[in-house]
């Protein structure tokens, strides 16, 4: 599914229970200095990123100053975030004008809060300029803090260069069935450099069947219940997506690639270590 850009006014892009993603939360926050937001959601883990901008986070009982410090946009520095638990009440408090996105899963117990700043990332890079699959993953919540989190991965994944592919070769995540595959629920936000690029997101959901795509834009939010679905920005636009993952039955994320496709995984460099980090 495909949701074109538009103001949210503050107000969740992705709620609680959503019929597509029921694993999934997202909002967009957007605050002048001095501005404050306040959320508490029952039943789902979060992580509070600034795309532009810094920010103070208050939750259970802790005080993250000073988080993020990216200006113009999302190529203009590393991330940083703050793991919020379960029912546990956050205030996002604008030191400077901002943009933040906040990730969800669902997952009922209540972990501890902790702050991930820029020497925390995973850092993962991988493809080639040759396979048009050249990419940069930069894990905020990813496999260096699996024991403090619940079911809920974040990252922002960039394209390397101008124009390209991501997610290639196709693969699915939406059935338990280990040691094979997990279903964990997807939701991505996207943004072009220029902002007038686009791109293509494809969503398969048989092998060798017809799909869906969707034209997608700076500030588009693309949903993922089920299927194949790599993606690609058109020719000289460079393209970043916010990403969300949310387990059904574990944290550790098993990917299935499509069959047809399978045989690219011995043609794209360092593939192998970008799957071992969505855990």
């Amino acid at each position: 599914m495909h949701i074109p850009p538009f103001d949210n006014a503050n107000q969740p892009i992705v709620d609680v229970d959503h019929p597509l993603v029921p694993l999934n939360y997202f909002n967009i926050v957007n605050l002048r200095a001095g501005e404050v937001f306040d959320y508490r959601l029952d039943g789902y883990e979060t992580c509070i990123v600034p795309a532009t901008g810094t920010v103070t986070v208050e939750t259970g009982g802790q005080t993250f100053a000073d988080i993020g410090h990216r200006g113009t946009d999302v190529w203009d520095g590393d991330p940083e975030g703050v793991y919020v638990p379960t029912d546990t009440g956050a205030r996002i408090t604008a030191r400077t004008d901002t943009e933040v996105f906040v990730a969800g899963a669902r997952f009922a117990e209540t972990l501890k809060p902790f702050a991930v700043r820029k020497d925390d990332l995973d850092l993962v890079q991988y493809g080639s300029d040759d396979t048009k699959t050249h990419r940069k993953i930069k894990h905020i919540l990813g496999a260096g803090h699996h024991d403090r989190v619940g079911r809920l991965l974040v990252s922002e994944l960039f394209t390397v260069g101008a124009g390209g592919w991501s997610g290639f070769p196709s693969h699915k995540h939406d059935t338990d069935r280990l040691p094979d595959e997990t279903r964990h629920d997807e939701t991505y936000n996207f943004r072009f450099k220029p902002d007038y690029g686009s791109g293509l997101q494809m969503l398969q959901r048989e092998d060798n069947e017809p799909g869906d795509a969707y034209h997608i834009m700076n500030r588009s939010t693309v949903l993922i219940d089920k299927g194949y679905h790599p993606c690609c920005a058109l020719p000289g636009y460079e393209m970043y997506y916010f990403t969300i993952l949310g387990g059904l039955s574990q944290r550790s994320l098993k990917q299935y690639f499509q069959p047809t496709h399978a045989e690219q995984l011995h043609t794209i460099p360092g593939i192998m270590d970008m799957v071992a980090k969505f855990k």
